[in-house]
């Protein structure tokens, strides 16, 4: 019997492999699921071993990509069989087919903690499994402790106790207020002394987590630490199995350094002696081999024992040593290598006294920059930029000055930046920091900010003596055929200003500088227009003698711009073209531009605002990797000023009712432009995944991921004691309510428009109409609500309460309890996204109108595409990201199903609509498609967003979509939002005819578009 049920599957998976299309695949995986379901309704006939059998067919059936919305129970109930054979597919089949949330688990808990407790150990492996697998607050809160006792005995194998360790660490990680942690410091400490290396390296695991927490309980595991790496660097008592390429227990060895670095020193002299004698062999005996293998673990001991004398502020010898070694790093042709060595170095910058021993390396570095791999030359752009001061500086700057004309648009925005910065900061003169500004601006002018060209201004302005000279290299730059509107903007200022104090000079003439300035009036944007006009009156009001020649070809400009439709210049034409008449009383009124007060440089701030990559940061990043994935970061590339306000289309104008809240203010956190495909690699962290602690990670990738932060839920006016309620309202879509008075039109309509566009009507009835218009910065947003009486009686005890759903802090100005006849009111409602998420806020509105009273509530558009900016990125710029971002949960795969088929062109519009910008020609199959996005909030700053669908031409109502970012939250909400929204596209009324028209789908759910991995080849290894 046995050898035929297991015959039986064997033929099942041999026939899903032989199907030569999905639709025989489709039929045959039917057929089964059909057979099972008839099966399991009569259970009683079944035997363990039948009900066995039939589990792996429906697991099997899961892994193709099938939903399998039956047998849960039966799954569930193997759990409890005393046979491991039938046991075991119980326990295998609940990890994969239940999350932690499934009212099943429940029925589960107590044959799992009679396994834990029992004596099998066999069984408890299984157990430990699944609790770690799932890791649900329930399991917590009734297993945890069982865990904890089996941990501590010692009669049980090394085995069980590993298991246990990393079964408990999940737990803690995803339920820190639950696991009880009283007492455990005295039973780390017993921990540590275990001899075996697998319970070890689990118990170790355990102990980085509860030292990120708070490391203070834990002092006295610090010796043992130390001894355990002494063990490992001398290799005794190492058995072969825990030995990698001749390094004994490398992961070990990363885990116990990384627990270190959560201490702020080494106060006893002997554990300090031992712990420098123990990194002093590991530099020492660490050297780059042609083995792959050998190289990435001895680097990973390596790097974080670099990461650790940093922390401990080793001696300069050792220091010098540490630098010494990725010397030779960065000289090495490895490109990954020589990544972490520059990164590492990067770090190194932090330590005092090794700048001068690092700056022996600059000429390797320079070298670096020049590098085919992109990502090694960003990190050689930051050590270069961290190592510079008043020694090197020119040398330096001179190197990225010459680079920029090869770099890279990816790279010029935050090379022009850190040019400018290291230019003001260590210029050996005045005159040397207005010639690299200047080649700056010559070079890379679309990627030079304002801020740079304002801060030439204000040093020439600001001194006197540099002044002749800035004229001059103004007028040259000038004289070039074809130069950018940014020279042009700087070098009519400043030959506005100062053209004067060449006039002794051949070619300066004030006809001759007008005419060289005027050249390139027809070039420049509306922008530039109003500087040019205002350094004609400044040539005018410098000129003596008085040339009325001049004067004539000024006047006419001004008269020409006399009626232009922008009111700027409009408004420079008009009064400088009545100036012009008042003769010599036109130097006191455009008198020289008074000296800029002294203050912080706006360049040196947008660098402190949006640092990169510091020492500090990087270990912070290191250890915060234990907790949580590391996330891809781009800078907010957005202005750091305030909204503009929304138009005025009311009557009556209703004060804010929190005076201390200031939207214009909260921007100014915001930091400065820098581009964010520039900032994206640099903010890149090297991957330092915990591999023992992730064995137990989730098996599915349905759900959203557990251990993702959550933001505290925004505040709104009245609305503390309604959190419950806020909530209930926000998690679902707020039908309309029954009133006396009926709405005009649907809501939920007018809801899905706004959540399209910024203007437009939320809510109408006979007597009240509410309107929106918002704009949207980065991850603020400001929305007005129009509340518009109607009708000549006024509308009375009108309310409006705000509920935010924990993703949002939205705060609404006060609402007049009257609305006067035939007058629509204004109440501004500010709006900052906090987190990731699909959950949409709740306007809770009521009003009296005579004997009516009405009470609605409304979803609010503040959704999540709303807080989506379109990015466009080339193949240089995607794949690398793409590559990056590997497996879930920060790359997130689904099949959809019951998508109204559409061509491809519909689909991209859809996308566009979504602020999800198509990028055509990344992907080399014509039925496919990528998108790109930036996503904004308050915890994930600006976060990348790649997308890719894939379309089937034969079977259009399925697709298979894959989603990527940076953040595990962003990723899966991004996910279930654009799967919301190709779902919800209502039928085409023009379908094809029958006999092209697409199949509809079955009953059962249909197959995956193209599997990656044949889920067969691992049952066969499970049977």
């Amino acid at each position: 019997m046995a050898l035929s049920g297991m015959r039986g599957l064997s033929m099942f998976i041999s026939d899903i492999r032989n199907c030569q299309n999905k639709e025989q695949e489709r039929l045959r995986v039917d057929k089964e699921l059909g057979n099972i379901r008839g099966k399991f309704k009569n259970e009683k006939g079944l035997s363990p071993y039948e009900k066995k059998k039939y589990v792996w067919k429906m697991l099997y059936v899961y892994m193709l990509g099938y939903d399998v919305d039956f047998g849960h129970m039966e799954a569930v109930s193997l759990i409890s069989a005393p046979k491991y054979p039938e046991k075991q597919v119980g326990y295998i089949a609940t990890s994969c087919l239940l999350n932690e949330n499934h009212d099943f688990l429940r029925l589960a808990i107590n044959a799992v903690r009679n396994d834990i407790i029992g004596r099998n150990e066999t069984f408890q492996c299984l157990a430990l499994t699944l609790v770690g697998n799932i890791g649900g607050r329930e399991f917590a809160e009734s297993l945890a402790p069982d865990v904890q006792r089996l941990l501590m005995s010692s009669g049980c194998r090394p085995l069980v106790r590993k298991k246990a360790a990393l079964c408990l660490l999940r737990l803690y990680r995803k339920n820190p207020d639950v696991v009880n942690i009283d007492g455990w410091p005295d039973r780390m400490a017993q921990l540590l002394d275990e001899r075996d290396l697998g319970v070890l390296t689990s118990a170790m695991s355990l102990l980085v987590a509860l030292v990120s927490n708070n490391h203070d309980a834990y002092w006295s595991c610090v010796p043992k630490c130390v001894k355990i790496l002494e063990r490992l660097a001398r290799n005794q008592d190492v058995p072969q199995d825990y030995t990698y390429y001749g390094i004994p227990s490398p992961w070990l060895q990363v885990k116990a350094m990384r627990a270190l670095q959560y201490f702020p020193t080494i106060e006893d002299p002997s554990s300090r002696r031992s712990l420098f004698e123990v990194l002093q062999r590991i530099l020492m005996g660490t050297d780059v081999v042609k083995n792959v293998n050998k190289n990435n673990a001895s680097h990973a001991v390596l790097f974080e024992a670099l990461a650790l004398v940093m922390h401990l502020d080793a001696e300069k010898e050792m220091m010098s040593q540490c630098v010494a070694l990725l010397g030779k790093f960065i000289a090495v042709r490895e490109p990954n290598i020589r990544y972490l060595g520059l990164e590492n170095m990067t770090r190194m910058l932090m330590v005092t006294d090794v700048h001068d021993i690092i700056k022996r390396h600059q000429a390797q570095i320079i070298t670096s920059l020049k590098d085919p791999d992109i990502s090694i030359r960003r990190r050689a752009l930051d050590l270069l930029y961290g190592m510079c001061d008043v020694s090197n500086a020119k040398d330096i700057v001179e190197e990225l000055l010459q680079y920029l004309s090869t770099a890279e648009f990816a790279m010029r925005e935050e090379l022009s930046l850190k040019a400018a910065i290291l230019a003001e900061k260590f210029a050996p003169d005045l005159s040397w920091y207005v010639d690299v500004i200047l080649q700056l601006i010559d070079k890379a002018g679309d990627f030079v900010s304002d801020d740079i060209w304002f801060r030439v201004v204000q040093f020439v302005t600001n001194n006197e003596d540099l002044q002749p000279y800035a004229a001059l290299k103004a007028r040259e730059y000038l004289e070039k055929p074809a130069i950018h509107e940014t020279m042009v903007k700087v070098s009519a200022y400043i030959l506005g200003e100062f053209g004067h104090l060449l006039a002794r000079r051949p070619g300066c003439s004030p006809r001759e500088l007008f005419s060289i300035i005027h050249e390139k009036l027809p070039a420049v944007s509306t922008s530039t227009i109003p500087i040019l006009l205002s350094s004609y009156a400044k040539i005018l009001m410098h000129m003596q003698p008085l040339d009325s020649e001049l004067q004539r070809q000024i006047s006419a400009v001004f008269r020409k711009y006399e009626s232009c439709i922008d009111a700027e210049i409009q408004q420079r034409a008009v009064e400088y073209l009545a100036l012009t008449v008042k003769g010599p009383a036109l130097a006191d009124i455009l008198a020289e531009m008074p000296k800029f007060p002294e203050r912080q440089s706006a360049l040196i701030k947008k660098a402190e605002d949006a640092e990169i990559d510091t020492a500090e940061q990087s270990a912070i990043k290191l250890r915060a990797a234990q907790q949580g994935s590391n996330a891809l970061v781009v800078a907010d590339p957005l202005p750091a000023n305030g909204t503009p306000p929304v138009g005025s289309l009311g009557l009556v104008k209703v004060p804010s009712m929190n005076t201390n809240t200031n939207y214009e203010a909260t921007q100014k956190a915001l930091p400065q432009p820098n581009g964010a495909l520039s900032e994206m690699d640099s903010q890149q962290a090297i991957p330092s995944p915990d591999l023992l602690g992730d064995l137990l990670g989730p098996l599915a990738i349905e759900g959203p991921p557990g251990d993702a932060a959550q933001s505290e839920p925004g505040s709104a006016s009245g609305a503390e004691a309604t959190s419950n309620v806020v909530d209930a309202l926000a998690l679902a879509p707020v039908e309309e309510q029954p009133n006396s008075v009926q709405p005009i039109g649907s809501i939920a309509e007018r809801f899905q428009n706004l959540c399209i566009k910024d203007s437009g009507v939320l809510y109408e009835d006979p007597y009240i109409q509410i309107g929106i218009k918002a704009e949207w910065r980065a991850h603020h947003g400001r929305m007005v609500l129009f509340l518009g009486n109607k009708n000549t009686a006024p509308l009375d005890s009108v309310r409006a309460l705000i509920l935010p759903p924990a993703n949002l802090k939205m705060e609404l100005s006060l609402v007049p309890e009257t609305i006067p006849p035939r007058a629509q009111v204004q109440c501004p409602l500010e709006v900052v996204n906090l987190c990731p998420s699909r959950d949409v806020a709740v306007l809770d509105f009521s009003y009296k109108f005579a004997a009516s009273m009405v009470n609605i509530k409304l979803r609010l558009p503040a959704v999540l595409n709303k807080f989506l900016q379109p990015l466009s990125l080339s193949a240089e710029e995607f794949f690398p990201s793409w590559r990056s971002l590997s497996g879930p949960p920060l790359k997130l795969q689904e099949v959809v199903r019951g998508v109204r088929p559409m061509p491809l062109i519909e689909m991209a519009n859809l996308f566009n609509t979504y602020h999800l910008i198509v990028c055509p020609g990344l992907d080399p199959n014509p039925n496919n498609l990528v998108a790109c996005t930036t996503f904004y909030s308050e915890s994930t700053r600006a976060m990348l967003c790649l997308i890719r669908v894939e379309t089937d031409p034969a079977d259009r109502t399925q697709l298979r979509m894959t989603i990527a970012s940076g953040d595990p939250t962003l990723t899966f909400e991004l996910k279930e939002f654009i799967k919301e929204q190709l779902v919800a596209i209502p039928a085409n009324p023009r379908a094809p005819p029958p006999s092209q028209a697409p199949a509809p789908p079955p009953a059962q759910a249909p197959t995956q578009v193209a599997a990656l991995t044949d889920p067969g080849a691992i049952l066969a290894g499970l049977l």
